[in-house]
């Protein structure tokens, strides 16, 4: 048996006897007796607590002095008698495991006496508080150390929040988008900077909210979807302060991490500067993605997961500035740069499966991609309440990035009688400035619930790409009676500008009606304009022709106008219904340079809407959602023209396609307790989509070269289904979290023509066990299952089951005041993957040791060991599987390192 094997098993048989050791002592034992005066007389009212190590139950004695208590856990119990004017006596009482019967103890004698009132004295605050949409978490409920960063806390301590990794955030199963610091956005709402910025011993409390955007807030109409975002507030005595840190550090393969960043809050003044530059894939930003460059989504099924899920060799360089003050009396300015630099490599090699009716096309790669992205990113938002009380919100919002990539694929692609062996290269240099102007506009009226809001968004985006494209083919033909052999070279000058220009303005006018309810009337507008050329050379001299039957001069524009009417009706604060319907007129023209053709789309959407929720308690509520969209297609998908730029994968759009109308309808039924710290959420959604866009394939059995174009069709249903449960169990320093969902998608495609369904199965399922001992030592247990199952119909019926699983186990503790030490293994198999590529099962190993020195512990000395066994770096398994296509991808990340850092806490507190 490997040892990674044997060190899991053990584990796991250590963890499974202290789960059996704490469950064989949860048996409710009852216990019974009497309490009695001198005269042996049964005593009203009498105070009786029981203590055990792990529970806590209070009773008080009825008429003839009787008390019992139910459901006692533990072996040791210690029992209190107590009444006003009476001696407090104390009893102490063994109980055994495996005798049911009740305990009947011997008669208590209070006797007279002086009894004193002691000092009220509050041990500690209730950690978890739900008001309505928002829940707070008190941080003097829970314990941690309090030199740690946001991210370890919530990655630790609280429950329902799970952190990965990479830093993405999860609270209750659903992605924390958003943060703000006192109400006010930190680096744009970044949530990634403020978990790894803020210290957590600052921070009082923690508002998890459910946001359904400025517009709905302000109206108190609340019917869309909301977003999970997280309002960091400060203790009293750090809203004043300077405060900071500073990180150095070197390992080996030459693994470097430096970092500073500085804080001044004055409260409602704040100025923060970070910097940053590692090659251990270090982020300060995500720039709306977890590795802060669009790579892979993040998913539950990662909890656990040790390894680094960054692709390839990064080399990270941040900078970034937040600042936020008060202008004047009734305006506040917030505004942040970011400034990121990601050098990527990555070497990797991939299988793509194409079956049609009686033959398949495989193409194998082997390749290696460098890129080099920069991002500046520049946010502010201002907030005014005028004299007459109106609100006014302007948000700009500035990105630039550039990209400089280069990729090289050795190709094999084979189609039984057919095979083409060669490469195929492209470099590209690509530009996307992006702005954004959202400007928002509320009228004040004397009566509260009367509202007129305005909403104007208007933004303009640009891509400039030059790319270098070259490939060469080597092609072997059997099918005829004699084998043949050719050869096959193309390369290609791309210059590609694509501008689009969006707009979007909405009004809503919300009117009281009746006693309980509102009248909602809106208008929106939309418009989207998009403009594309594309020309096509071959490389050389500037004035080599270019090649006209692959260039392009077209303009795309959709419009749409929507009215609508809705009316909600709220008696009290248990039940709330919406019930609006909006008619939706919308156009899609498109125009080829000199070219009399136009092609144009116009229809009329009819869109209900309705949402009811129902709230049995404060603490347990329903709610069932029903609501519309249009979607439309991308440029790629219309653009009337024959992208040959692979020239075994050929692009076609359609410029005839129709936007998509996407059904929602959607239920949740939440139940918490507080008092016990649980929490259960049922979540179920039903999506199905008219005019769905999707692929239409077309290849021959005698070629290697497939087509793909696009087309609308009917059919197309997603059910999703999602739980998530989490609460304390034996006592509160054991917390249990599930997490699990099942997905079932009925996808469309055109292979050959022909329609052809591919059902599709995801069935994930997560348990989290996590131990805390006060803030000395804390544990983590993960496990995990995915089944990822598709069921293809056409060319032929086929399935593919792939399985993944995870275990892992996590703890770190102190070994004195100032020595901490930690290790994390996880373990994780892949079965059922149609190529050998994927079929991994990498054990991760990472061990820390932290020395803390100086005053008040202000410096910090840690050696870790990233990845012991050096496993991580083959392991970045990619799959997918969407029509006629199986693809599967390995790719190289960040392996074996060791590293030695010096952290220094900087704190200046206000005289």
């Amino acid at each position: 048996m490997p040892v990674r094997h044997f060190i899991l098993i053990i584990s796991l048989l250590l963890l499974v006897g202290l789960a059996s050791q704490g469950q064989a002592q949860v048996r409710g034992k009852v216990i019974t007796g009497t309490v009695i005066d001198s005269l042996g007389i049964g005593l009203k009212g009498v105070n009786v607590y029981l203590q055990t190590d792990q529970d806590t139950l209070y009773t008080v004695t009825n008429a003839q002095g009787i008390y019992r208590l139910r459901g006692v856990v533990g072996s040791e119990v210690k029992l209190i008698y107590s009444m006003l004017g009476k001696e407090r006596q104390t009893a102490f009482v063994s109980l055994y495991e495996h005798d049911p019967s009740p305990l009947v103890l011997s008669p208590v004698v209070l006797v007279a006496g002086v009894s004193y009132i002691d000092p009220v004295q509050v041990l500690r605050t209730i950690p978890i508080v739900h008001k309505g949409d928002t829940t707070v978490f008190n941080m003097s409920g829970f314990s941690y150390m309090k030199q740690s960063l946001l991210e370890d806390v919530l990655r630790s301590s609280l429950p329902g929040f799970n952190v990965l990794r990479d830093g993405t955030t999860f609270y209750n199963g659903q992605v924390i988008t958003s943060v703000q610091v006192d109400g006010r956005k930190f680096f744009g709402g970044d949530v990634l900077t403020a978990t790894r910025n803020l210290p957590a011993d600052y921070i009082k409390q923690i508002e998890v909210i459910d946001h359904y955007g400025d517009m709905a807030e302000i109206k108190g109409i609340k019917s869309s979807t909301p977003e999970k975002i997280i309002n960091i507030i400060l203790h009293e005595d750090r809203k004043k302060i300077m405060f900071g840190q500073a990180t150095a550090g070197g390992g080996t393969n030459d693994r470097y991490l430096g970092s500073v960043g500085l804080n001044k809050f004055d409260r409602g003044q704040e100025v923060s500067i970070i910097a940053s530059s590692n090659n251990t894939n270090t982020s300060l930003f995500t720039f709306g993605s977890p590795d802060g460059a669009g790579g892979r989504s993040a998913s539950l099924s990662d909890i656990g997961d040790y390894a680094d899920q960054a692709d390839g060799l990064n080399t990270i360089n941040s900078f970034g500035v937040n600042f936020s003050d008060n202008v004047g009396q009734r305006s506040t300015l917030t505004g942040s740069y970011a400034y990121s630099r990601r050098k990527n490599e990555t070497v990797g090699n991939s299988l793509l499966r194409s079956t049609y009716d009686g033959y398949q096309i495989t193409k194998s790669e082997d390749f290696t991609s460098i890129s080099d992205d920069r991002t500046h990113k520049f946010d502010l938002e201002l907030n005014s309440t005028f004299k007459n009380k109106d609100l006014l919100k302007i948000t700009p919002s500035i990105v630039l990035n550039r990209s400089v990539r280069d990729n090289k694929r050795n190709i094999l692609i084979d189609n039984f009688q057919v095979k083409n062996d060669g490469w195929y290269q492209d470099s590209a240099t690509i530009e996307r400035p992006n702005y954004q102007l959202n400007a928002l506009y509320s009228k004040y009226f004397e009566h509260p619930k009367r509202k007129l809001i305005g909403d104007i968004r208007v933004g303009y985006n640009r891509l400039d790409k030059i790319e270098d494209v070259s490939e060469q083919y080597e092609i072997f033909d059997n099918t005829g009676t004699e084998p043949t052999f050719s050869r096959f070279s193309q390369e290609q000058l791309v210059n590609q500008y694509d501008a689009t220009k969006s707009m979007r303005a909405a009004i809503s006018y919300v009117e009281p009606f009746f006693d309980h309810s509102l009248l909602e009337i809106s208008y929106e507008y939309d418009l989207t304009n998009i403009e594309m050329s594309r020309r096509v050379r071959l490389p050389g001299e500037a004035n080599l022709p270019i090649i006209d039957s692959l260039g392009l001069n077209y303009e795309y524009l959709f419009t749409s106008n929507r009215t609508g009417l809705l009316y909600q009706y709220e008696p009290n604060k248990r039940f709330r219904a919406n019930l609006g319907f909006g008619v939706q007129p919308l156009r899609l023209s498109g125009a080829v340079a000199n070219d009399t053709l136009q092609y144009r789309y116009d229809n009329i959407n009819l869109i209900p809407s309705a949402m009811m929720r129902y709230r049995f308690t404060d603490e347990f509520d329903w709610q069932f959602t029903y609501n519309g969209r249009n979607s439309q297609p991308n440029f790629l998908q219309i653009a009337p023209i024959r992208d040959n730029t692979n020239s075994r994968l050929i692009i076609v759009g359609n410029p005839l396609l129709r936007a998509e109308f996407v059904n929602r309808l959607s239920t949740i039924l939440r139940k918490s307790i507080a008092s016990k710290g649980q929490y259960l959420e049922l979540n179920f959604a039903y999506n199905f989509t008219s005019n769905k866009i999707v692929t239409s394939k077309t290849a021959n059995s005698d070629e290697t070269v497939q087509e793909v174009s696009f087309v609308n069709t009917d059919g197309y249903y997603e059910l999703k289904s999602y739980y998530t449960f989490n609460t304390p169990i034996f006592n509160d320093k054991f917390n249990l979290e599930t997490t699990g969902n099942l997905d079932y998608f009925n996808n469309i495609v055109f292979v050959n023509a022909e329609r052809s369904l591919t059902r599709q199965y995801l069935f994930a399922q997560n348990m989290q066990l996590r131990y805390s001992w006060d803030e000395y030592f804390e544990s983590v247990f993960n496990a995990n299952y995915l089944l990822n199952q598709a069921n293809f119909e056409l060319p032929r019926r086929q399935r593919i089951a792939a399985h993944s699983a995870l275990f892992s186990l996590g703890g770190r503790g102190y070994l004195s005041n100032r020595f901490m030490l930690g290790a994390e293994m996880s373990q994780k198999w892949f079965r059922g993957y149609v190529q050998d590529i994927t079929d991994v099962s990498p054990t991760i190993i990472n061990t820390y040791v932290e020395f803390s020195f100086w005053k008040n512990k202000m410096a910090l000395l840690r050696l870790e060991c990233f990845d012991l066994l050096d496993q991580n770096k083959n392991v970045g398994v990619v799959t997918e599987y969407v029509g006629n296509d199986i693809f599967e991808s390995r790719n190289n990340r960040l392996g074996r390192y060791f590293m030695l850092t010096l952290n220094m806490r900087l704190q200046r507190l206000p005289k």
